[in-house]
Protein backbone atom coordinates (compact mmCIF):
# COMPACT_ATOMS: atom_id res chain seq x y z
CA UNK A 1 0.00 0.00 0.00
CA UNK A 2 1.49 3.51 -1.03
CA UNK A 3 -0.57 5.93 -0.11
CA UNK A 4 -3.87 7.11 2.29
CA UNK A 5 -6.64 9.72 1.47
CA UNK A 6 -8.43 11.22 4.46
CA UNK A 7 -11.63 11.91 4.89
CA UNK A 8 -11.46 15.19 4.27
CA UNK A 9 -9.45 15.37 1.61
CA UNK A 10 -11.40 12.76 -0.61
CA UNK A 11 -14.33 14.88 0.54
CA UNK A 12 -12.59 17.77 -1.04
CA UNK A 13 -11.36 15.65 -4.39
CA UNK A 14 -15.34 14.53 -4.89
CA UNK A 15 -16.74 18.32 -5.34
CA UNK A 16 -19.94 18.58 -6.66
CA UNK A 17 -20.71 14.42 -6.63
CA UNK A 18 -24.10 14.10 -5.84
CA UNK A 19 -25.31 14.32 -9.52
CA UNK A 20 -27.91 11.62 -9.54
CA UNK A 21 -29.82 9.15 -7.32
CA UNK A 22 -29.22 6.86 -5.87
CA UNK A 23 -26.68 8.47 -3.43
CA UNK A 24 -24.11 5.50 -3.70
CA UNK A 25 -24.01 4.90 -7.24
CA UNK A 26 -23.55 9.38 -7.82
CA UNK A 27 -20.73 8.52 -5.04
CA UNK A 28 -19.34 5.28 -6.22
CA UNK A 29 -19.15 7.34 -9.64
CA UNK A 30 -17.03 10.03 -8.14
CA UNK A 31 -14.56 7.72 -7.07
CA UNK A 32 -14.86 6.44 -10.03
CA UNK A 33 -13.61 9.11 -12.13
CA UNK A 34 -11.05 10.34 -9.64
CA UNK A 35 -9.53 6.93 -10.53
CA UNK A 36 -9.56 7.27 -14.06
CA UNK A 37 -8.34 10.96 -13.90
CA UNK A 38 -5.46 9.60 -11.29
CA UNK A 39 -6.50 12.16 -8.94
CA UNK A 40 -6.82 8.66 -6.93
CA UNK A 41 -3.25 6.77 -7.79
CA UNK A 42 -3.32 3.10 -7.60
CA UNK A 43 -2.87 1.30 -4.29
CA UNK A 44 -4.71 4.55 -2.11
CA UNK A 45 -6.12 3.30 0.97
CA UNK A 46 -9.84 4.85 0.77
CA UNK A 47 -11.15 6.02 4.50
CA UNK A 48 -13.42 4.10 6.39
CA UNK A 49 -17.12 3.83 6.06
CA UNK A 50 -18.15 5.81 9.27
CA UNK A 51 -15.41 8.37 8.44
CA UNK A 52 -16.42 9.45 4.95
CA UNK A 53 -20.23 9.04 5.85
CA UNK A 54 -19.11 11.78 8.39
CA UNK A 55 -17.16 13.71 6.37
CA UNK A 56 -19.74 13.82 3.39
CA UNK A 57 -22.79 13.72 6.23
CA UNK A 58 -24.37 10.81 4.46
CA UNK A 59 -25.50 7.53 6.22
CA UNK A 60 -23.22 4.68 6.81
CA UNK A 61 -25.37 2.63 4.65
CA UNK A 62 -24.46 4.93 1.64
CA UNK A 63 -21.09 4.49 1.73
CA UNK A 64 -21.11 1.08 2.33
CA UNK A 65 -23.10 0.47 -1.05
CA UNK A 66 -20.84 2.84 -2.50
CA UNK A 67 -17.71 0.75 -1.90
CA UNK A 68 -19.63 -2.55 -2.64
CA UNK A 69 -20.32 -0.79 -5.96
CA UNK A 70 -16.70 -0.34 -6.41
CA UNK A 71 -15.75 -4.03 -5.15
CA UNK A 72 -18.66 -5.19 -7.98
CA UNK A 73 -16.81 -3.17 -11.19
CA UNK A 74 -12.81 -3.99 -9.50
CA UNK A 75 -12.05 -0.49 -9.05
CA UNK A 76 -11.23 -1.32 -5.32
CA UNK A 77 -10.39 -4.03 -3.48
CA UNK A 78 -11.71 -5.05 0.86
CA UNK A 79 -10.02 -6.57 2.88
CA UNK A 80 -11.34 -7.09 6.49
CA UNK A 81 -9.21 -5.55 9.20
CA UNK A 82 -7.39 -3.62 6.31
CA UNK A 83 -10.34 -1.50 5.24
CA UNK A 84 -10.56 -0.63 1.29
CA UNK A 85 -7.61 0.08 -1.73
CA UNK A 86 -7.93 1.08 -4.88
CA UNK A 87 -6.80 -0.75 -7.65
CA UNK A 88 -4.88 -0.48 -10.93
CA UNK A 89 -6.49 0.66 -14.13
CA UNK A 90 -7.31 -2.28 -16.63
CA UNK A 91 -10.14 -3.27 -15.21
CA UNK A 92 -14.54 -3.47 -16.25
CA UNK A 93 -15.63 0.35 -15.87
CA UNK A 94 -17.20 2.64 -18.33
CA UNK A 95 -13.99 4.26 -19.32
CA UNK A 96 -11.89 1.19 -20.33
CA UNK A 97 -14.64 -0.80 -21.51
CA UNK A 98 -14.89 1.10 -24.96
CA UNK A 99 -10.98 1.46 -25.97
CA UNK A 100 -12.18 0.13 -28.90
CA UNK A 101 -11.89 1.75 -32.58
CA UNK A 102 -14.76 4.92 -32.75
CA UNK A 103 -13.48 5.70 -29.14
CA UNK A 104 -12.82 9.30 -29.50
CA UNK A 105 -10.33 10.31 -26.80
CA UNK A 106 -10.12 14.05 -25.94
CA UNK A 107 -8.39 13.87 -23.01
CA UNK A 108 -5.06 14.39 -23.97
CA UNK A 109 -4.89 17.86 -25.56
CA UNK A 110 -1.79 17.36 -28.68
CA UNK A 111 -2.51 17.34 -32.09
CA UNK A 112 -1.27 14.76 -35.09
CA UNK A 113 2.42 15.11 -35.62
CA UNK A 114 3.34 17.80 -37.72
CA UNK A 115 3.60 16.48 -41.02
CA UNK A 116 7.12 17.09 -41.98
CA UNK A 117 8.32 15.05 -38.55
CA UNK A 118 8.67 11.70 -40.34
CA UNK A 119 11.26 13.47 -43.28
CA UNK A 120 13.34 15.29 -40.39
CA UNK A 121 13.99 11.73 -38.20
CA UNK A 122 14.89 10.18 -41.33
CA UNK A 123 16.84 12.94 -41.93
CA UNK A 124 18.84 12.93 -38.88
CA UNK A 125 18.79 9.04 -38.69
CA UNK A 126 20.75 8.53 -41.84
CA UNK A 127 23.54 10.57 -40.47
CA UNK A 128 23.40 8.40 -36.45
CA UNK A 129 26.85 7.19 -36.91
CA UNK A 130 27.91 10.57 -35.85
CA UNK A 131 25.57 10.20 -32.73
CA UNK A 132 26.60 7.01 -31.53
CA UNK A 133 30.07 8.15 -31.27
CA UNK A 134 28.57 10.25 -28.71
CA UNK A 135 27.46 9.27 -24.88
CA UNK A 136 24.03 9.00 -25.70
CA UNK A 137 22.69 11.87 -23.59
CA UNK A 138 23.78 14.89 -22.17
CA UNK A 139 22.52 16.32 -18.16
CA UNK A 140 22.80 19.39 -19.79
CA UNK A 141 22.04 19.15 -23.22
CA UNK A 142 23.13 19.49 -26.62
CA UNK A 143 25.20 22.63 -27.59
CA UNK A 144 24.16 22.88 -30.53
CA UNK A 145 20.66 22.61 -29.57
CA UNK A 146 20.77 25.32 -26.94
CA UNK A 147 22.21 27.51 -29.27
CA UNK A 148 19.18 27.25 -31.17
CA UNK A 149 17.16 27.76 -28.24
CA UNK A 150 19.10 30.81 -26.93
CA UNK A 151 18.80 32.01 -30.83
CA UNK A 152 15.11 31.90 -30.85
CA UNK A 153 14.82 33.97 -27.46
CA UNK A 154 17.25 36.47 -28.24
CA UNK A 155 15.30 37.07 -31.18
CA UNK A 156 12.20 37.91 -28.89
CA UNK A 157 14.22 40.56 -27.13
CA UNK A 158 15.77 37.98 -24.46
CA UNK A 159 19.55 38.55 -24.93
CA UNK A 160 19.92 34.76 -24.15
CA UNK A 161 23.71 32.43 -24.19
CA UNK A 162 23.47 28.83 -24.30
CA UNK A 163 24.45 28.24 -20.83
CA UNK A 164 21.10 29.98 -19.97
CA UNK A 165 19.35 26.63 -21.56
CA UNK A 166 18.83 23.57 -20.04
CA UNK A 167 17.70 20.63 -21.88
CA UNK A 168 14.89 18.65 -20.45
CA UNK A 169 12.53 15.13 -21.20
CA UNK A 170 9.55 17.30 -22.09
CA UNK A 171 7.77 20.22 -20.53
CA UNK A 172 6.64 17.68 -17.63
CA UNK A 173 10.41 17.15 -16.99
CA UNK A 174 11.04 20.90 -16.63
CA UNK A 175 8.02 21.69 -14.13
CA UNK A 176 9.42 18.49 -11.96
CA UNK A 177 12.70 19.90 -11.94
CA UNK A 178 11.73 23.22 -11.03
CA UNK A 179 9.49 22.19 -8.33
CA UNK A 180 12.04 20.18 -6.69
CA UNK A 181 14.63 22.79 -6.70
CA UNK A 182 12.64 25.78 -5.55
CA UNK A 183 10.28 24.48 -3.69
CA UNK A 184 10.46 23.16 -0.39
CA UNK A 185 8.01 21.91 2.12
CA UNK A 186 5.29 23.76 3.17
CA UNK A 187 6.44 27.03 0.98
CA UNK A 188 3.23 28.65 -0.31
CA UNK A 189 3.04 28.31 -4.11
CA UNK A 190 0.74 30.98 -6.42
CA UNK A 191 -0.84 28.94 -9.08
CA UNK A 192 -3.94 30.02 -11.48
CA UNK A 193 -7.18 28.39 -11.05
CA UNK A 194 -8.37 26.01 -13.18
CA UNK A 195 -4.61 25.23 -14.40
CA UNK A 196 -2.67 22.32 -16.08
CA UNK A 197 -3.31 19.84 -13.36
CA UNK A 198 0.17 17.97 -13.86
CA UNK A 199 1.61 21.02 -12.74
CA UNK A 200 0.22 21.36 -9.55
CA UNK A 201 0.80 17.44 -8.87
CA UNK A 202 4.52 18.37 -9.30
CA UNK A 203 4.23 21.18 -7.16
CA UNK A 204 2.15 19.46 -4.10
CA UNK A 205 4.71 16.78 -4.72
CA UNK A 206 7.40 19.14 -3.78
CA UNK A 207 5.98 19.95 -0.89
CA UNK A 208 4.10 22.81 -1.79
CA UNK A 209 0.66 24.72 -1.00
CA UNK A 210 -1.48 25.74 -3.61
CA UNK A 211 -2.55 29.29 -3.60
CA UNK A 212 -5.49 29.78 -6.07
CA UNK A 213 -5.62 32.66 -8.36
CA UNK A 214 -9.00 32.45 -10.57
CA UNK A 215 -8.76 32.92 -14.22
CA UNK A 216 -11.81 33.22 -16.36
CA UNK A 217 -12.41 32.93 -20.24
CA UNK A 218 -14.25 36.01 -20.00
CA UNK A 219 -12.77 37.91 -17.30
CA UNK A 220 -9.24 37.35 -17.38
CA UNK A 221 -7.17 36.76 -14.01
CA UNK A 222 -8.88 37.92 -11.11
CA UNK A 223 -5.83 41.28 -10.39
CA UNK A 224 -7.20 41.74 -6.98
CA UNK A 225 -6.74 38.21 -6.02
CA UNK A 226 -3.95 37.82 -6.99
CA UNK A 227 -2.00 41.15 -5.53
CA UNK A 228 -3.59 40.04 -2.04
CA UNK A 229 -2.14 36.30 -2.69
CA UNK A 230 1.50 37.79 -3.60
CA UNK A 231 1.26 40.36 -0.34
CA UNK A 232 -0.32 38.12 2.27
CA UNK A 233 0.68 34.56 0.88
CA UNK A 234 4.13 35.56 0.07
CA UNK A 235 4.77 32.46 -2.69
CA UNK A 236 8.26 31.54 -2.97
CA UNK A 237 6.86 31.01 -6.73
CA UNK A 238 4.64 31.55 -9.00
CA UNK A 239 3.67 29.54 -12.11
CA UNK A 240 1.88 31.62 -14.78
CA UNK A 241 0.78 30.38 -18.31
CA UNK A 242 0.02 33.77 -19.58
CA UNK A 243 -0.01 32.70 -23.51
CA UNK A 244 -3.72 30.65 -24.29
CA UNK A 245 -3.28 29.06 -20.72
CA UNK A 246 -4.40 25.44 -20.23
CA UNK A 247 -7.15 25.25 -19.66
CA UNK A 248 -8.84 28.26 -20.66
CA UNK A 249 -7.16 29.25 -23.90
CA UNK A 250 -7.44 33.13 -22.38
CA UNK A 251 -4.58 35.20 -22.80
CA UNK A 252 -3.41 37.76 -20.52
CA UNK A 253 -3.25 41.33 -21.68
CA UNK A 254 -0.46 43.99 -21.08
CA UNK A 255 -1.82 45.08 -18.01
CA UNK A 256 -2.41 41.55 -16.34
CA UNK A 257 0.90 41.14 -17.31
CA UNK A 258 2.14 44.24 -15.42
CA UNK A 259 0.22 43.82 -12.33
CA UNK A 260 1.54 40.45 -11.74
CA UNK A 261 5.30 41.01 -12.50
CA UNK A 262 4.83 43.71 -10.05
CA UNK A 263 3.56 42.26 -7.25
CA UNK A 264 5.85 38.81 -7.83
CA UNK A 265 8.55 41.76 -7.46
CA UNK A 266 7.13 43.11 -4.56
CA UNK A 267 6.85 39.65 -2.78
CA UNK A 268 10.19 38.38 -4.07
CA UNK A 269 8.23 35.33 -5.62
CA UNK A 270 9.84 33.54 -8.55
CA UNK A 271 7.75 33.57 -12.06
CA UNK A 272 7.69 30.42 -13.93
CA UNK A 273 6.32 31.07 -16.67
CA UNK A 274 5.23 28.22 -18.94
CA UNK A 275 5.11 28.88 -22.75
CA UNK A 276 4.32 25.39 -23.70
CA UNK A 277 1.48 26.80 -25.76
CA UNK A 278 2.52 30.37 -26.28
CA UNK A 279 3.20 29.66 -30.28
CA UNK A 280 -0.52 28.02 -30.88
CA UNK A 281 -1.56 31.49 -32.33
CA UNK A 282 -4.59 31.24 -33.95
CA UNK A 283 -5.46 34.75 -35.19
CA UNK A 284 -4.65 36.60 -31.86
CA UNK A 285 -1.19 38.10 -33.52
CA UNK A 286 1.67 39.25 -31.61
CA UNK A 287 1.62 38.62 -27.32
CA UNK A 288 2.45 41.88 -25.45
CA UNK A 289 6.20 41.60 -24.41
CA UNK A 290 6.00 42.62 -20.67
CA UNK A 291 7.53 39.17 -19.44
CA UNK A 292 10.04 39.49 -21.82
CA UNK A 293 11.89 42.39 -20.41
CA UNK A 294 11.84 41.02 -16.43
CA UNK A 295 14.39 38.35 -16.44
CA UNK A 296 16.61 39.89 -14.29
CA UNK A 297 13.77 40.32 -11.80
CA UNK A 298 13.68 36.58 -11.47
CA UNK A 299 11.28 35.10 -14.27
CA UNK A 300 12.11 31.97 -15.12
CA UNK A 301 11.14 30.01 -19.05
CA UNK A 302 10.22 26.37 -19.91
CA UNK A 303 8.75 25.33 -23.01
CA UNK A 304 8.57 22.80 -24.92
CA UNK A 305 7.47 21.12 -28.76
CA UNK A 306 5.25 18.80 -27.39
CA UNK A 307 2.21 21.06 -28.65
CA UNK A 308 3.51 22.67 -31.84
CA UNK A 309 5.50 19.48 -33.44
CA UNK A 310 4.63 15.94 -31.77
CA UNK A 311 3.66 14.98 -28.02
CA UNK A 312 5.96 11.88 -29.10
CA UNK A 313 8.61 13.92 -28.96
CA UNK A 314 10.16 14.56 -25.47
CA UNK A 315 11.81 17.36 -25.90
CA UNK A 316 11.94 20.61 -23.15
CA UNK A 317 13.73 22.96 -22.20
CA UNK A 318 14.40 25.77 -19.25
CA UNK A 319 15.31 29.26 -19.82
CA UNK A 320 17.03 30.72 -16.59
CA UNK A 321 19.77 32.63 -15.00
CA UNK A 322 22.93 30.43 -15.32
CA UNK A 323 23.35 29.83 -11.91
CA UNK A 324 20.02 28.29 -11.35
CA UNK A 325 20.58 26.22 -14.29
CA UNK A 326 23.25 24.99 -12.79
CA UNK A 327 21.47 24.41 -10.03
CA UNK A 328 18.88 22.39 -11.92
CA UNK A 329 21.99 20.45 -13.77
CA UNK A 330 23.10 19.16 -10.22
CA UNK A 331 19.44 18.15 -8.99
CA UNK A 332 18.52 16.31 -12.30
CA UNK A 333 20.77 12.85 -12.04
CA UNK A 334 17.65 11.90 -9.36
CA UNK A 335 15.12 12.09 -11.64
CA UNK A 336 17.32 10.88 -14.94
CA UNK A 337 20.68 11.42 -16.71
CA UNK A 338 19.69 13.56 -19.54
CA UNK A 339 17.58 14.17 -22.93
CA UNK A 340 18.48 11.40 -25.79
CA UNK A 341 20.71 12.47 -28.08
CA UNK A 342 18.61 11.25 -31.04
CA UNK A 343 15.67 13.42 -30.09
CA UNK A 344 17.72 16.20 -29.06
CA UNK A 345 19.26 16.13 -32.79
CA UNK A 346 15.81 15.79 -34.52
CA UNK A 347 15.04 19.09 -32.54
CA UNK A 348 18.06 21.38 -33.60
CA UNK A 349 17.06 20.55 -37.56
CA UNK A 350 13.14 21.65 -36.40
CA UNK A 351 13.95 24.93 -34.97
CA UNK A 352 15.24 25.89 -38.39
CA UNK A 353 11.88 25.15 -39.64
CA UNK A 354 10.07 26.88 -36.84
CA UNK A 355 7.79 29.52 -39.10
CA UNK A 356 7.10 26.61 -41.24
CA UNK A 357 5.59 24.32 -38.56
CA UNK A 358 4.10 27.30 -37.02
CA UNK A 359 1.88 28.56 -39.85
CA UNK A 360 0.76 24.55 -40.72
CA UNK A 361 -0.18 24.22 -36.41
CA UNK A 362 -2.41 27.80 -36.84
CA UNK A 363 -4.17 26.12 -39.79
CA UNK A 364 -4.67 22.74 -38.30
CA UNK A 365 -5.61 24.23 -34.89
CA UNK A 366 -8.38 27.23 -36.64
CA UNK A 367 -10.02 24.33 -38.69
CA UNK A 368 -10.86 21.99 -35.37
CA UNK A 369 -11.67 25.37 -33.28
CA UNK A 370 -14.16 26.54 -36.06
CA UNK A 371 -15.47 23.05 -36.21
CA UNK A 372 -16.07 22.56 -32.53
CA UNK A 373 -17.65 25.85 -31.64
CA UNK A 374 -19.90 25.88 -34.28
CA UNK A 375 -20.90 22.13 -33.22
CA UNK A 376 -21.69 23.22 -29.79
CA UNK A 377 -23.34 26.45 -30.80
CA UNK A 378 -25.55 24.60 -32.57
CA UNK A 379 -26.18 21.71 -30.76
CA UNK A 380 -26.45 22.89 -26.99
CA UNK A 381 -26.89 26.62 -27.16
CA UNK A 382 -27.86 26.29 -23.37
CA UNK A 383 -23.66 25.95 -22.90
CA UNK A 384 -21.83 29.08 -22.85
CA UNK A 385 -19.11 28.38 -25.34
CA UNK A 386 -15.82 31.36 -25.04
CA UNK A 387 -14.17 32.74 -27.99
CA UNK A 388 -10.25 31.96 -28.18
CA UNK A 389 -7.65 32.98 -30.27
CA UNK A 390 -5.24 29.83 -30.06
CA UNK A 391 -4.35 27.14 -27.61
CA UNK A 392 -6.16 24.03 -27.61
CA UNK A 393 -9.18 23.95 -25.74
CA UNK A 394 -12.51 25.71 -25.03
CA UNK A 395 -13.25 25.78 -21.65
CA UNK A 396 -16.78 25.32 -21.88
CA UNK A 397 -19.37 26.39 -19.14
CA UNK A 398 -22.38 23.86 -19.06
CA UNK A 399 -25.95 25.09 -17.58
CA UNK A 400 -25.75 23.12 -14.42
CA UNK A 401 -22.99 21.54 -12.41
CA UNK A 402 -22.72 18.64 -13.84
CA UNK A 403 -19.68 17.55 -15.40
CA UNK A 404 -18.19 15.37 -13.54
CA UNK A 405 -21.98 13.03 -14.39
CA UNK A 406 -21.31 14.35 -17.67
CA UNK A 407 -18.10 12.78 -18.30
CA UNK A 408 -18.94 9.25 -17.12
CA UNK A 409 -22.10 8.68 -19.35
CA UNK A 410 -20.22 10.49 -22.00
CA UNK A 411 -17.43 7.76 -21.68
CA UNK A 412 -19.86 5.10 -21.23
CA UNK A 413 -20.90 6.28 -25.13
CA UNK A 414 -16.97 6.35 -26.16
CA UNK A 415 -15.86 9.75 -25.75
CA UNK A 416 -13.16 10.50 -23.50
CA UNK A 417 -13.45 13.93 -21.69
CA UNK A 418 -12.03 15.16 -18.75
CA UNK A 419 -14.32 17.10 -16.20
CA UNK A 420 -13.88 20.80 -14.60
CA UNK A 421 -12.71 20.15 -11.29
CA UNK A 422 -9.55 17.95 -12.47
CA UNK A 423 -7.92 21.44 -13.65
CA UNK A 424 -8.79 22.85 -10.07
CA UNK A 425 -6.64 23.96 -7.48
CA UNK A 426 -9.30 24.88 -4.05
CA UNK A 427 -12.15 22.93 -5.32
CA UNK A 428 -14.86 24.40 -7.53
CA UNK A 429 -15.85 24.32 -11.64
CA UNK A 430 -18.60 21.92 -11.46
CA UNK A 431 -20.16 24.01 -14.46
CA UNK A 432 -17.02 23.68 -16.67
CA UNK A 433 -15.81 21.09 -18.99
CA UNK A 434 -12.60 21.08 -21.54
CA UNK A 435 -12.61 20.12 -24.57
CA UNK A 436 -9.51 19.79 -26.16
CA UNK A 437 -10.01 21.37 -30.41
CA UNK A 438 -7.03 19.02 -31.60
CA UNK A 439 -8.74 16.01 -32.41
CA UNK A 440 -10.13 15.96 -36.64
CA UNK A 441 -12.68 18.19 -37.38
CA UNK A 442 -14.99 14.98 -37.67
CA UNK A 443 -14.43 13.11 -34.92
CA UNK A 444 -14.79 16.60 -32.96
CA UNK A 445 -18.12 17.08 -34.29
CA UNK A 446 -19.15 13.88 -33.62
CA UNK A 447 -18.07 14.40 -30.05
CA UNK A 448 -20.45 17.37 -29.89
CA UNK A 449 -23.20 14.97 -31.27
CA UNK A 450 -22.16 12.27 -28.27
CA UNK A 451 -22.63 15.41 -25.40
CA UNK A 452 -25.83 16.60 -27.21
CA UNK A 453 -27.39 13.06 -26.61
CA UNK A 454 -26.07 12.09 -23.13
CA UNK A 455 -26.47 16.21 -21.49
CA UNK A 456 -30.61 15.44 -21.33
CA UNK A 457 -30.22 12.59 -19.89
CA UNK A 458 -27.69 13.70 -17.07
CA UNK A 459 -29.82 16.39 -15.98
CA UNK A 460 -32.70 14.21 -15.69
CA UNK A 461 -30.73 11.93 -13.45
CA UNK A 462 -29.80 15.33 -11.39
CA UNK A 463 -31.55 16.33 -8.16
CA UNK A 464 -33.81 19.24 -8.90
CA UNK A 465 -31.71 21.11 -6.20
CA UNK A 466 -28.63 20.53 -7.91
CA UNK A 467 -29.27 21.54 -11.23
CA UNK A 468 -30.95 24.27 -10.08
CA UNK A 469 -28.23 25.80 -7.71
CA UNK A 470 -25.40 28.69 -8.14
CA UNK A 471 -21.41 26.64 -8.43
CA UNK A 472 -19.77 29.12 -6.05
CA UNK A 473 -16.22 28.76 -7.74
CA UNK A 474 -16.64 30.10 -11.31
Amino acid sequence: MDSRISARMLSASLGGWRTREPAYEALADGIRLLCLDNRLAPRTALPAERELATALSLSRTTVAAAYRSLRDTGHIQSVRGSGSITLPLGRDDPGRAFWTEGTIDLQQASPPAWPGLAGVMAEVAAGSAALISRSGYDVVGRPELREAIAARYTARGIPTDSDDILITTGAQSAIHLLATVLVSRGDRVLVETPTYPHAADALREAGGRLVGVPVTTDGGWDLDRAEQAFARALPILAYLMPDFQNPTGRSMTAHEREVMLAAAQRSGAIIVVDETTADLDIDRGPAPGVFDSADSAGVVRLGSLGKTVWGGLRIGWIRAERDLVRRLAAARSTHDLGTPEFEQAVAEKLFARMPEIIAQRSHVLREGRDALVTALERQLPEWRIPRVDGGVSLWVGLDAPLSAALVMEARSRGLLLSAGPRFSVDGGHDRHLRIPFTASADDLRRGAETLASVWPRVRAEAPGALVDRLETVI
